[in-house]
């Protein structure tokens, strides 16, 4: 009697613990070219050099592997919400930095180009950028609930100028060093954040 064939198997593969990795990065690397909406599940598993049914395996479905890959392929939660909770005294000039910084970054510019692209065209991941970002910074921030208004408020602030300088491309902001964008905004994200107005903080010495 002839044996059938086997079927090419769809589970993880023993000993292959790379291939959740490898389908984040092919996410990751398509969502930000492509959009939420453009990049296809059999587009990201193509890429990853995998049976698509192992997207479902690890990740359920599309809006999932997308929350993944925004939660476990950036810091940028973590970053902005400690240099909100961490530095009172100079709030707005810390959140600038780091948010805008972020961008500047080739690790993690990828990601907020993804979100940034997939939430203008998809309601579905503009729900995901709320839940997986803004309320994460809520969290590691520790900005208290009545406060909620004055990050939203900030946070649109630096995404707009994000939005501008590496999107739109819009000149006058392209030619600024970050340090100098940081010096402009500082002042109006720390108004946002604390309802007060202070001069910039003193630079600190190198080591300190």
């Amino acid at each position: 009697m002839t044996e059938s064939p086997r079927r090419r198997p769809t589970g993880r593969r023993p000993g292959d613990s790379g291939t959740r990795d490898a389908i984040l990065d092919a996410a990751l690397t398509l969502f930000a070219e492509r959009g939420y909406e453009g990049a296809s599940v059999r587009a990201i598993a193509a890429a990853a050099g995998v049976d698509s049914a192992l997207l479902r395996h690890f990740f359920t479905d599309k809006p999932t592997l997308f929350t993944t890959v925004v939660a476990d392929r950036t810091a940028i939660p973590g970053r902005i919400g400690a240099a909100i909770g961490s530095a009172a005294a100079g709030a707005g000039w810390a959140a600038a930095d780091a948010y805008l910084r972020l961008w500047e970054s080739d690790e993690t510019r990828p990601v907020l180009l993804s979100l940034v692209r997939s939430a203008a065209t998809s309601p579905a991941a503009a729900q995901m950028l709320r839940e997986t970002l803004f309320s994460r910074v809520l969290a590691q921030s520790g900005v208290p609930s009545e406060n909620v208004v004055r990050l939203a408020l900030a946070g649109t602030h630096l995404l707009g100028i994000a939005v501008a300088r590496h999107v739109v491309l819009l000149p006058p902001l392209v030619d600024l060093t970050l340090e100098e964008l940081v010096a402009q905004v500082g002042p109006t994200i720390h108004r946002y954040l604390t309802g007060t107005h202070l001069d910039p903080p003193a630079p600190q010495e190198p080591g300190a």
